[in-house]
């Protein structure tokens, strides 16, 4: 009898309280509600006295809807009067057949469709999950914000952040602070991002560093697709594999098929081999091992790591090609070519560097200058390196060599093919004691030579300092003419006074060279040999035909770099040779000190 009178005392209870709300669900603070929140279902209800209000304690299989939204929990408390509901305990809300929110607690204000869900918050769309520990969704926008830390999963990603809001009708996440996506590709973490959950896209803007197994790349701001591992990025961004690492104003680079193109101020650097490339546009294919650069473009290797000898190569068009099956690398430079080295200078129309046997080729029109003392054409060249340094020049076709000696006498070697030879040696210098103060390194290199050392490390000295000091010069050594060889050069007696000019033409010879001077000298197939007295030498016969000393287009280092304008080239002397003939008869050899 007791347990039917708390039936129907709750039943009456239930009916009044729906009664006693009517009139409060037409109307709120004089404004008529357009979306009341309905109750579909519960297994009981008490009523709340609250004054002016209609409240009511609804529990358990408690069921809600709104506008195509539904609601469920354990225990909520409805309050009829302002359109709010508190629900607690399994809370889910359904909305349509696409969005899905549970939480612990939740607060829904049901006037502006504001749900605040707190406690293990997880929403759920067709395409991912979100799970947090607070989550404000406002369905009129469709915008749900989590203001704390918060995880999304959906197909390929995971994506965490500090705070993050999410567009139910774009797809769109914004994430803010500790930004991290991680795929079986790659992970990604920014300061701030964008993210379409349709079309996997990944924008940002600020720091962001992406790493995957081939490398790293960071940049301010771009996208990332996140499908296909292409990025594009703006805002100097710089990409690093192994191998190379380049930076550019804009880079985009497609992970898959290893494409990079780069745009402004491009560096891009060959870590193993201590190169870096400069360029305004850099064009990289890392399956085929090949890359271009044009806009500006400058080519920069360290020579020596001792003295940090630099070589600084320019042209229109800069190629390079990686061997991977050898590890080497081709550098093709094409149109207007432009070497700096401390002790070479060279320019050319195109030129090939191979570091398989370390071999630079020369084409059409080369001209390469060296320590300041000589000079070599032809109409194509091949230098062969060692350790860095020139070793061998290899001259063919028109092929003229230009050695100025100690004395500013140009000893000239012509001939269809030449063969130059040079050594490497230490020379000691001594420094001379200046006058007050130290002693700089500048100083101490002009009292040495006329002409820039080669690989010097010179520290500051002391006045009374007297120690030696070793540096590397490369000198020419020898030189094998072979074909129409023509040559003139200055013989000197044992005090290094001039005995006069010797003129021979012969199809093959051999010069050796001491310190600049020709030292020793070899003639086959009958020479015709002409020795000039000093008194009897006219500027004619102090040059062969096509002489021409160069050096005023001699590139520098800062035409290299392309910040200032290199001469424009002038065409050599082509005066006719003149042979004179002395009062004294040909020597069937010339004379020549240490000749044999």
């Amino acid at each position: 009898m007791f347990r039917q009178f708390v039936r129907f005392l709750s039943f009456v209870t239930l009916f009044g309280s729906l009664l006693a709300s009517a009139p409060a669900l037409a109307q709120i603070g004089g404004s008529p509600v357009a979306d009341r929140v309905e109750l579909l279902h519960a297994d009981s209800l008490v009523g709340i006295n609250t004054p002016g209000q209609v409240v009511r304690k609804i529990y358990n299989n408690v069921r809600f809807r709104q506008k195509g939204v539904l609601m469920y929990c354990d225990l909520a408390i409805q309050n009829a009067t302002t359109n709010v509901i508190e629900a607690y305990g399994n809370v889910r809300m359904i909305q349509g057949d696409t969005i899905s929110v549970r939480g612990d607690t939740m607060f829904y204000y049901g006037n502006t469709r504001q749900a605040n869900v707190r406690g293990r918050v997880i929403m759920q769309d067709r395409k991912m999950t979100l799970t947090t520990r607070q989550l404000d969704y406002d369905m009129l926008s469709g915008i749900a914000h989590y203001p704390v830390p918060g995880r999304i999963v959906d197909k390929e990603n995971v994506l965490t952040s500090r705070e993050g809001y999410y567009d139910t009708r774009s797809k769109l996440f914004t994430f803010r602070q500790n930004v991290r996506l991680v795929n079986p590709k790659g992970t990604l973490t920014a300061d701030s991002l964008l993210y379409n959950s349709l079309s996997r896209i990944a924008t940002f803007q600020g720091p962001t560093r992406i790493v995957n197994k081939d490398g790293v790349l960071t940049s301010i701001a771009g996208q990332y697709n996140t499908t296909t591992s292409i990025s594009n990025f703006q805002r100097r961004a710089t990409v690093e594999t192994p191998k190379y690492r380049i930076t550019g104003d804009s880079l985009y680079y497609d992970n898959s098929s290893e494409l990079g193109i780069a745009k402004g101020n491009v560096i891009m650097v060959a870590k193993d081999r201590k190169a870096i490339i400069l360029g305004d546009h850099v064009r990289y294919n890392g399956k085929a091992g090949i890359s271009r650069v044009t806009g500006h473009p400058v080519a920069k290797s360290l020579a020596n790591e001792t003295t940090k000898d630099t070589l600084f190569l320019r042209a229109d068009t800069l190629f390079s090609y990686d061997d991977k099956a050898t590890n080497t690398r081709r550098l093709l430079a094409h149109k207007n070519v432009f070497i700096y080295k401390a002790d070479l200078q060279s320019k050319c129309d195109s030129l090939i560097y191979n570091t398989a046997d370390s071999t630079i080729y020369f084409y059409k029109n080369p001209i390469v200058w060296s320590q300041n003392k000589y000079q070599m054409e032809a109409d194509s060249m091949r230098a062969l390196l060692k350790n860095n340094v020139i070793n061998t020049m290899f001259l063919r076709g028109k092929s003229f060599v230009i050695s100025l000696d100690t004395l500013k006498n140009f000893n000239q070697v012509k001939g269809r093919t030449i063969t130059a030879f040079f050594a490497t040696k230490l020379v000691s210098i001594k420094p001379s004691k200046p006058a007050s103060g130290t002693l700089s390194a500048s100083r101490l290199s002009a009292t040495a030579t006329n002409t820039p050392p080669r690989n010097v490390l010179v520290k500051e000295t002391s006045p009374a300092a007297t120690t030696a000091t070793q540096q590397e010069q490369t000198t020419l050594d020898r030189v094998l003419v072979e074909g129409n060889g023509q040559s003139i050069y200055y013989a000197v007696d044992d005090n290094n006074k001039m005995i006069g000019l010797n003129h021979v033409e012969c199809s093959r010879m051999n010069i050796e060279f001491i310190d600049t001077k020709v030292g020793r000298i070899r003639f086959y197939g009958r020479p015709d040999a002409q020795l000039i007295p000093p008194k009897e030498l006219t500027d004619e016969d102090k040059e062969l035909d096509g002489f021409s000393w160069r050096e005023a287009e001699k590139p520098t280092k800062g035409q290299v770099l392309w910040t200032e304008i290199p001469p424009v080239s002038k065409p050599g002397n082509k005066k006719p040779l003149k042979i004179r003939t002395s009062s004294k008869p040909l020597a069937k050899k010339p004379v020549l000190k240490g000749n044999k």
